[in-house]
């Protein structure tokens, strides 16, 4: 199989689903009618990013600000999310993917709750790949979340308020066992972040795109990964750093 070192290709990759409601708009589709369709979008996305060895994918299904939307479309969001899950397993089995989730799950339903749970048990031991889907997840929420896992573990004396830094708040936030983000994809034309993955991806490459996420395939992420894999990523190197090590390396 190749991997992500053999063709410089992202080890993690993060997409920003967005554009939904406008391709239901530009369609001239019923209300609803452009999340059903973005649903289908994924399979093949995560197929091809375990076939070329991609080692984590991360997509942002529903934000904390989601919760904002009109209810009717919180509530077939909520369906959707039950639906990809239950269709999802099968598929993680099949391939060997490990499938995850992250995001606050104190708002979600407790059915929904335990369905995650039961994919997450299901999948565990799965290594060709980990799948995670950001439910009502904000990265902002998620940082605090994570400064007040260890804010408790210092008043509870396990380890000392010395002892943080930024490599102990790698390890203890959402998905701190996987490798960085590498390259995040937003569809739909907007260029932000909108609150995902703010430190996880604190050194991703970024590829935005017009493309509406039901209409986004296979041929544009192989694109996206050609170009990621056309970038020099320094890391507040020089570009001689970079080149001397890779020589180094040889």
């Amino acid at each position: 199989m190749t991997t992500s070192e053999d063709k410089n290709l992202p080890k993690h990759v993060a997409i920003i689903m967005d554009g939904n409601n406008r391709f239901a708009k530009k369609k001239q589709l019923q209300k609803g009618d452009g999340h059903r369709e973005g649903k289908n979008v994924l399979d093949p996305i995560v197929e091809y990013c375990r076939k070329v060895g991609v080692q984590a994918l991360t997509v942002f299904a529903f934000s904390s600000e989601n919760w904002n939307r009109p209810q009717f479309e919180v509530d077939l969001l909520m369906k959707l999310l039950e639906e990809t899950i239950h269709e999802q397993i099968p598929r993680m089995e099949k391939f060997e993917i490990s499938l995850r989730f992250i995001g606050d799950r104190s708002r979600l339903s407790s059915e929904l709750r335990e369905l995650m749970l039961h994919a997450e048990q299901r999948t565990a031991n799965f290594s060709n790949m980990t799948l995670t889907i950001a439910i009502s997840y904000g990265g902002m929420w998620d940082i605090a979340d994570t400064a007040r896992k260890i804010a408790q573990q210092v008043k509870d004396e396990q380890i000392d308020v010395n002892q943080i830094d930024t490599e102990l708040f790698a390890r203890q936030i959402s998905l701190g066992d996987l490798p960085p983000v590498d390259l995040l994809i937003r569809t739909a034309g907007d260029y932000r972040l909108s609150n995902f993955l703010l430190w996880q991806a604190a050194y991703a490459e970024l590829y935005f795109t017009e493309t509406l996420w039901p209409e986004f395939t296979v041929k544009e992420l192989e694109y996206a990964f050609n170009i990621f894999s056309g970038r020099e990523r320094r890391f507040g190197k020089t570009t001689e750093q970079i080149q001397q090590a890779y020589i180094e390396n040889l």
